[in-house]
């Protein structure tokens, strides 16, 4: 919701209408730094519940949260320079992988004799 409301707010700063996706540059980065994390979080809600099912709960939790902070330094870094955002998004990826490999655990733990 805050990258969404941040797409608003920059719509509104450089007077750029719906549907409209181009613009100022700075609008450009905003709007494309929410879509990628938009194409990513159904990713990352499947994973986080699957881990927390299967595997436990915290760690699940706490590799969540990184992966939202990770995410929102992506967003902050994108906004400003595109080349900012690749700290952040290598991050975001290796705690992707980190959930995936928890909840394949779990699931193997859980299915497996």
């Amino acid at each position: 919701a805050y990258f969404a409301l941040q797409v608003i707010h920059a719509r509104r700063k450089y007077k750029i209408s719906p549907p409209e996706t181009t613009g100022h540059p700075e609008f450009e980065r905003i709007f494309r730094a929410q879509v990628n994390c938009s194409e990513y979080f159904p990713m990352f809600v499947s994973l986080l519940w699957v881990a927390g099912i299967f595997f436990h709960q915290g760690a699940a939790a706490a590799s969540g949260l990184l992966y939202l902070c990770a995410r929102l330094q992506y967003f902050r870094g994108y906004a400003r320079d595109p080349h900012a955002r690749l700290g952040p998004l290598y991050a975001s990826a290796r705690l992707l992988w980190l959930l995936l490999g928890l909840a394949v655990a779990g699931l193997l733990g859980h299915f497996l004799p």
